[in-house]
């Protein structure tokens, strides 16, 4: 009798664990187009596996906390944003949560964007607070031995697609950016840097005015030469981004420019001042950056819009004032198709 009841319980036993290997390898989802599951720190393993339960990733919470109790004098889970997708089994959601796989966020930083631009970006898509993030651009320490001369981080915030989890510090986005830029740099111009003798604060300032006065690739080098020429023959630059973001640093933003704004006094206007502005204006990629380190040959000192993303370039100041008449007329035909009044 007693070896009766023995191999009943055995065989219970049995029957009980195959049943549960089943359901902690059994793929479960019951949701129909995912779910992002927020861990806030500290949760406990019970509430996890009750949350998971409430969100359609797990059908019963006992296979997800049997793992954790086998597990947890080794593993720890980790808090943060989880998507899951697809159905997954009971086990391999406790493996993601132990290795922290979390949802990363997509950030686009465009080419050209300026530090005022990405802390309004981080500020939209990461919650993080921007003037928090300026002030941090201020702190100059992590390009020092790139750049001794920039004034903040501008530059080298390099303009890229960036992923991120969700809680991401601003320390966190600002070192990874100039990791970026430090890993195009040696990858895309350790020839150049050997030839410019390390002289990068020109070089970037330069990209910077480039990237922002042309959209078209075809122009950046163009763009880059007339500046050069420009400034060995001690011309003013005369640069219309500068104007904007001289206004951007004191605390304005200009979506016209007056003549009040090419007679403010910052160190950053080239209609005031000679040679380039104390830093970039900008964060400029990898076209605008060869661009700087490789500026076009040719004669021209001058360029004007020709309201169709490009430019007319000009050699002589009566080119450039005939180009500008051209820009005007267009400008003018344009309003009046549109209704609207010359600024």
């Amino acid at each position: 009798m007693k070896l009766k009841l023995a191999a009943a319980v055995v065989v219970l036993c049995l029957a009980v664990a195959g049943w549960g290997l089943r359901d902690l390898y059994h793929p479960f989802a019951g949701f129909t187009e995912g779910e992002i599951v927020e861990i806030p720190p500290g949760t406990g393993a019970p509430a996890i596996a009750g949350l998971l339960v409430a969100k359609g990733v797990l059908a019963h919470q006992w296979p997800f906390l049997a793992c954790y109790e086998f597990g947890r004098s080794r593993h720890r889970l980790k808090a943060g944003e989880y998507l899951f997708d697809h159905a997954a089994r009971p086990i391999d959601v406790y493996r993601r949560l132990v290795r922290g796989d979390v949802y990363l966020h997509l950030v686009v930083i465009p080419e050209g964007s300026d530090r005022f631009d990405i802390a309004r970006i981080l500020a939209a898509r990461m919650e993080i607070n921007q003037e928090y993030f300026l002030r941090r651009t201020e702190q100059t320490s992590l390009i020092h031995d790139l750049d001794p001369f920039d004034p903040t981080l501008e530059g080298y915030l390099y303009p890229d697609t960036y992923r991120f989890p969700r809680g991401v510090t601003a320390d966190k986005v600002i070192a990874t950016m100039i990791a970026r830029f430090r890993h195009v740099l040696q990858a895309r111009f350790h020839d150049e840097m050997l030839s410019e003798g390390g002289n990068l604060h020109d070089v970037v300032t330069l990209a910077s005015l480039v990237e922002k006065e042309t959209p078209d690739p075809a122009e950046l080098a163009i763009v880059a030469g007339v500046f050069t020429r420009r400034l060995e023959k001690g011309m003013l630059l005369e640069c219309d981004p500068t104007v904007i973001y001289a206004a951007r640093v004191d605390h304005r933003d200009i979506a016209v420019i007056h003549a009040s704004d090419l007679k403010f006094d910052s160190p950053f206007n080239t209609y005031r001042h000679a040679g380039l502005p104390p830093g970039p204006i900008a964060n400029p990629g990898e076209n605008a950056l060869r661009a700087a380190f490789h500026p076009g040959t040719g004669d021209e000192l001058y360029f004007v819009s020709n309201n169709h993303g490009g430019h007319y370039f000009a050699k002589t100041l009566a080119q450039h004032q005939r180009n500008v008449a051209r820009y005007r007329q267009q400008m003018a035909a344009k309003n009046q198709q549109s209704g609207q009044t010359p600024p």
